[in-house]
């Protein structure tokens, strides 16, 4: 790391964006990019570009930037990165103070809060005049980077939801792998249990992903159409997605939230990469990050049913977006059309940030691919063929919602409130975030 990231007290995300306006250099209604950047006039640029992830990711990324300044030696690319925690952290008071990298990984959860306060690029420009190529890229995957219109984030690959699993964990145990993709909740709790036995737990839930998950399963959604409201009405469901994790909890299948709170996110940190637990429940890019640290066979489950087709959806896995406060904003989506469309910087990525989004670069990759590379390509095919179209992006006020449901869920494993009082409770002070932020 050239430039160690120093861990801030948590400022919260949407006083960090109040805090800022529009920013300055925002793409010109004529529908040209904004100026700045050297034009390719070979003029001495500095660029800083940040990220989160784990050691691999950092590996890897520090070598394309250094392919990239070998072919660009006028570019000199300064480098911040830190777990995804303490990456939003970071990036919450430099967006106060006006002062973000040209280039952020940016996620689902924070682009419309960034976005829609003015703080992103619209690169919709630099599409039209091929700075950003996106000729082998297709148009529902830019629409993933879009909030009304305008492209505020490039997506640099794409995944889908996935339960990473030890199979060999639990064949030693006497346990049949769960092979049916089909599988059900019920399967789940009897497959605890049994582990459970075996001195073993599984993977928790992050729960603004896998909440909004289950909503989609029973056909509804975490926010309503205009982001002013939660998006279902019975709190049912809310009861029981928190009640049969309380019993989880309870009956020891979950890892102690006290040890939880000690974990920094990263792949080499993960319990079942250290052998404590069967599963990991996230994405499917981060397949290789856990394969890579576990050093040692994994495998890509998709998460359970009843209806898991409704619940699955293609999710950009990330973003690089290019801030309004940039002065090389041109230089800034130059390093990102190569990011995206080289294929020898892709070579080293091999979809560790999703499968990759130009089709060319795709197909370029698929004879090079190792087992496990293979692996998450092949699982995202599947996905692709058994999901339904994604959710827009989370509405503004839904970083302050996600901390509130985190908070809910473990005031109820803390047994401090019952699950149908956390649920009345949550519906309500999460729809008051909501409201404030769409005034």
């Amino acid at each position: 790391m050239k430039k160690a990231m120093t861990v801030l007290l948590s400022i919260a995300m949407t006083a960090a964006a109040a805090g800022c306006g529009s920013g300055g250099g925002a793409a010109p209604t004529d529908g040209q990019p904004a100026s700045g950047g050297s034009g390719g006039s070979g003029d001495p640029v500095k660029l800083r570009i940040a990220w989160w992830g784990g050691q691999a990711r950092h590996d890897y990324t520090l070598k394309v930037i250094e392919m990239y300044e070998k072919q660009n030696p006028n570019v000199k690319i300064e480098t911040e990165y830190a777990s995804f925690d303490d990456y939003w952290k970071k990036l919450a008071p430099q967006a106060a103070a006006n002062q973000l990298p040209d280039i952020i990984q940016m996620d689902i959860s924070y682009l419309t809060q960034y976005g829609g306060r003015g703080q992103l690029e619209d690169l919709t420009p630099y599409t039209k005049n091929g700075l950003l190529d996106v000729s082998s890229v297709s148009p529902n995957t830019i629409a993933g980077g879009q909030i009304d219109g305008k492209l505020y984030a490039m997506t640099t690959g794409v995944n889908a939801l996935a339960s990473i699993m030890d199979w060999e964990m639990l064949k030693q145990a006497g346990v049949e792998v769960p092979l049916n993709k089909n599988w059900t909740w019920e399967d789940l709790d009897a497959l605890a249990a049994k582990m459970k036995s075996a001195g073993k737990f599984m993977g928790g839930l992050r729960h603004d992903v896998f909440f909004a998950y289950y909503l989609r399963t029973v056909d509804e959604k975490m926010y309503s159409a205009d982001g002013a409201t939660l998006g279902y009405e019975d709190d049912k469901h809310f009861i029981d997605y928190f009640t049969r994790y309380k019993k989880w909890y309870d009956a020891g299948y979950l890892l102690s939230l006290d040890k939880e709170a000690t974990k920094k996110g990263t792949p080499e940190d993960d319990e079942m990469v250290l052998g404590n637990s069967i599963s990991s429940n996230g994405w499917s890019n981060q397949f290789l990050g856990l394969a890579n640290a576990a050093k040692r066979p994994l495998e890509l489950q998709p998460m359970p049913g009843p209806n898991a087709k409704k619940g699955m959806f293609l999710k950009p896995s990330m973003y690089f977006s290019v801030t309004a406060n940039s002065k090389q904003k041109e230089e800034a989506v130059k390093f990102i059309n190569f990011f995206i469309n080289d294929i020898e910087a892709n070579k080293l990525i091999k979809g560790e940030r999703g499968v990759p989004v130009s089709s060319k670069v795709k197909e370029a990759l698929k004879p090079l691919l190792t087992p496990d590379e293979a692996k998450v390509f092949d699982y995202v095919a599947w996905a692709e063929e058994n999901s339904s179209p994604m959710d827009p992006p989370n509405p503004i006020g839904s970083i302050e919602v996600e901390k509130l449901l985190k908070d809910t869920s473990e005031q109820i494993l803390y047994n401090k409130i019952s699950v149908e009082d956390a649920a009345a409770k949550f519906r309500k002070e999460a729809n008051a975030i909501l409201a404030k932020n769409k005034k």
